[in-house]
């Protein structure tokens, strides 16, 4: 999960469709789950940033495809606990 959709990660510079499926959807998942989680160094961002720094890096660091259908997946499924709270 640390190849980038550009070409410019590790451990083997792939690219685009030749990252398996299942190593790209885990860099969207990890990634935002790396930014909004407090560390010992330092605190969690907001859901918004994490979003929009997910959205910005799509197309570079993550496929676009995912990353699009992550961060829509992740505003349903928050619409949808504010609608049963």
């Amino acid at each position: 999960h640390h190849e980038r959709w550009d070409g410019h990660g590790y451990p083997r510079g792939l690219k685009g469709e030749e990252i398996p499926l299942p190593a790209r959807i885990l860099a969207v998942a990890d990634t935002y789950d790396a930014m909004t989680e407090d560390r010992v160094y330092r605190k969690g961002m907001s859901r918004e940033i994490a979003i929009e720094e997910i959205l910005r890096n799509r197309g570079t660091q993550f496929d676009p495809d995912v990353a699009d259908l992550f961060v829509e997946a992740l505003q349903e499924y928050e619409q949808s606990q504010r609608l049963t709270s």
